[in-house]
């Protein structure tokens, strides 16, 4: 109901200054032991995947909070798990503004932010500070002028800096607003920087004696053949799991709408069947052997549930929260039924 309220008020203001204010403002809520009551958030199935304990089956995707700064009053809302992040090895300031657009009457928003984050060891004296001991994602890129041929460098940095600080580690190579990112989903670059990382995954589980789980994010603009080459190279490198999906390029059913020619990915409601279908065809390639986390277009109950019976595990939420406000979490939490595990 509050958000309700507060919905026009923060829609009336640039999208980049609405976001800091509602972080603000829920930053203020958790200090007053308010903000569960926002969300009116219920207890759910637990999930144990990835061997994490999770207290349900409801996350919050990355970019959200970038560096890190909102983690407890976050997590006061209800989520069984938080991903923070895309996180660079450098500060960046990411892509000129404007770089965010809201598509209202699709339930959408077009963002070209660019990993505008304040660098890793920001983000890690965040994570040091916050006092959230639940299942926490930390989702890493690379940084904006970085060759795409050395990417792998960056990434290999920044799990070594975060591992010890994450329940799981999120690869980011699926944005479309870092030029040329998306390359590294290619069969054989993937393959490449899938066992750089898990060469350095086992490195650091041996030095620090705890295996952190790696997860791939990737897009929803494949075809068929390019999700097999994906499928083939998580089981061949074994990793833990995959976020299914990132945003979207493509323009199905806004195409008419204010903003819709603004470059960068789509997310909301018209990403929902796309991501969906994605996680259905995985699904049927990796036959339960990898679990994969449905995002993408959850703005309803019923969209989480289709994504859990399309083959998801765990769903993940971020433009519904911003359409929807806090009541979407307990609402979901209401309505799913036990998740896979």
């Amino acid at each position: 109901m509050l958000y309700s309220l507060a919905r026009p008020l923060l829609f009336a203001l640039n999208p980049e200054v609405a976001h800091d204010l509602a972080l603000a403002s829920l930053k203020l809520f958790e200090r007053t032991g308010m903000a569960s009551k926002l969300a009116d958030a219920v207890p759910a199935p637990g999930v144990k995947l990835m061997g994490l304990e999770f207290p349900n089956a409801l996350g919050l995707a990355a970019g959200l909070d970038k560096n890190g700064e909102y983690i407890d009053a976050l997590a006061a809302l209800g989520f069984g798990f938080i991903e923070i992040g895309t996180v660079t090895p450098r500060p960046q300031s990411g892509n000129p503004r404007p770089r965010i657009f809201r598509l209202p009457r699709a339930h959408a928003l077009i963002n070209r932010m660019g990993f505008n984050n304040h660098g890793v060891e920001h983000l890690i004296a965040n994570v040091l500070r916050a006092r959230y001991r639940g299942v926490l994602g930390i989702n890493i890129g690379k940084n904006f002028d970085t060759p795409i041929g050395r990417a792998a460098d960056d990434y290999e940095f920044c799990l070594a800096k975060v591992y010890a600080h994450a329940s799981y580690v999120t690869v980011n190579v699926s944005s479309p607003n870092t030029k040329d990112l998306r390359q590294l989903q290619g069969a054989d670059e993937l393959g490449a920087l899938a066992g750089k990382l898990k060469t350095e995954q086992k490195r650091l589980a041996d030095a620090h004696g705890r295996y952190v789980p790696l997860v791939l994010k990737i897009a929803p603009d494949l075809d068929d053949s390019e999700i097999e080459a994906i499928a083939k190279c998580l089981l061949r490198h074994k990793l833990d799991g995959v976020i299914a999906t990132n945003t979207t390029v493509a323009r199905t059913g806004v195409a008419d709408l204010r903003h819709a020619g603004e470059s960068g990915g789509l997310s909301g409601a018209p990403l929902r069947d796309a991501s969906t279908a994605v996680i259905r065809k995985l699904a049927q390639r990796l036959e339960g052997r990898v679990p994969i986390i449905g995002a993408g277009g959850v703005m309803s109950a019923d969209d989480a549930r289709a994504k859990l019976e399309a083959g998801a595990s765990l769903v993940q939420i971020y433009t519904g929260l911003i359409y929807r406000g806090p009541q979407l979490i307990g609402e979901i939490l209401r309505a799913l039924p036990a998740a896979k595990s």
